[in-house]
């Protein structure tokens, strides 16, 4: 186990639009069982149970998901699973999580997590995040990097210097983080091989984050700042009164891209998914001999590429290729395998229509 004033904090707030129509308001990406019999949330806290006790875990979800996060994580004490009043991207969800800890405990040094990643290499992930809980006691900023498996143009990146050593035990300097790049920038960076995938895990005291967040962003850090301890009776109704204020920006925008005090652990070896679109899942489960894989019963004829998810029913395809076929009581998707990032945009859409029973 790690040292008592470790924590992590996991972040489930969000709603999954690109798994539609399986993911929902109430039953968004992370609560649902994508590969097996456990969800992508408690896979998450089983990947920590090694590192860190229950009481030590605390998870960040919003209103429609908090009854069913504490459903599926009955280890976790209840007051540990906190609600958002509003979605706020991930530098104040951090933030509020640092502002709790903190108060809790001074030292705290906590781990941010996603709630919807793979990690198919557990014994190198243990590894590395001990080594980053360690770098992060040190008052550093601490990110974490995978090594690109092609040319993303969905992900930022992390450029480290040349000859770091990928999977050490010490951190690496951060020459700069990258924005989503074209086609043609990625492929580049793919080949230079120092740019990193940047997977959405971090590492800091409570204490260095807020700080940075006050140099930084400081009308958000305001507002974190005025809320009470986290023990404090009027701690409930001060957060739903500031939290709605503070700007809507991702946590990559607002510190780390300004900050000079960031180090990184790239890694090849930890296996990491961020399970980002239906066309993920595919590249993760086992393909026929034509490259067509599947979720339930399906049949594939003259067919390849194709990826299917349906329950209580055979699904057939002839002749067709590269396609996601997703079936639910209510909905149907079929797009191209290419397309499969842009299915966040059919739920734009049906939110201008109103369809509120299909969100």
């Amino acid at each position: 186990m790690l040292n008592s004033h470790c924590y992590a904090v996991i972040m489930a707030g969000g709603r999954g639009t690109r798994f539609w129509p399986r993911s929902r308001r109430r039953c968004a990406k992370q609560v649902l069982r994508i590969f097996g019999e456990r969800s992508l949330i408690q896979e998450t806290v089983d990947r920590l149970r090694p590192l860190l006790p229950p009481e030590r875990i605390w998870v960040i979800t919003n209103q429609d998901l908090h009854a069913e996060i504490r459903r599926q994580l009955p280890e976790i004490p209840a007051r540990q699973v906190i609600a958002e009043p509003a979605q706020r991207n991930t530098a104040p969800c951090i933030a509020l999580g640092a502002h709790i800890l903190r108060s809790l405990d001074g030292e705290a040094t906590l781990g941010v997590f996603p709630a919807d990643q793979l990690i198919g290499n557990a014994a190198a992930f243990n590894r590395l995040v001990r080594a980053a809980y360690r770098a992060a006691a040190r008052k550093r900023l601490v990110v974490m990097g995978i090594r690109p498996r092609w040319p993303e143009t969905g992900y930022g990146y992390i450029e480290f210097p040349e000859g770091f050593q990928a999977d050490s035990a010490s951190p690496c300097p951060v020459l700069r983080f990258r924005e989503k790049p074209d086609l043609r920038t990625a492929r580049r960076w793919v080949r230079a091989g120092r740019f990193y995938w940047n997977s959405g895990i971090f590492f800091w005291r409570a204490d260095v984050f807020l700080s940075e967040l006050e140099r930084h962003l400081p009308e958000t850090a305001a507002l974190i700042g005025a809320l009470p301890p986290f023990d404090h009776r009027r701690f409930a109704t001060r957060l739903r009164q500031l939290y709605p204020q503070c700007q809507n920006i991702s946590v990559d925008y607002a510190v780390l891209e300004k900050s000079n005090n960031v180090v990184g652990f790239p890694s090849d070896a930890i296996q990491w998914s961020d399970v980002g679109s239906w066309n993920a899942v595919y590249e993760l489960l086992p393909h026929d001999a034509n490259g067509n894989a599947a979720r339930g019963e399906a049949l594939f004829e003259a067919s390849a590429g194709n990826y299917v998810d349906a329950e209580k029913k055979l699904v057939a395809l002839l002749g067709v290729k590269n396609l996601v076929v997703v079936d639910t009581p209510d909905a149907l998707l079929v797009a191209d395998r290419s397309q499969a990032q842009k299915v966040g945009e059919l739920v734009k859409i049906l939110e201008k229509q109103n369809r509120q029973q299909l969100l």
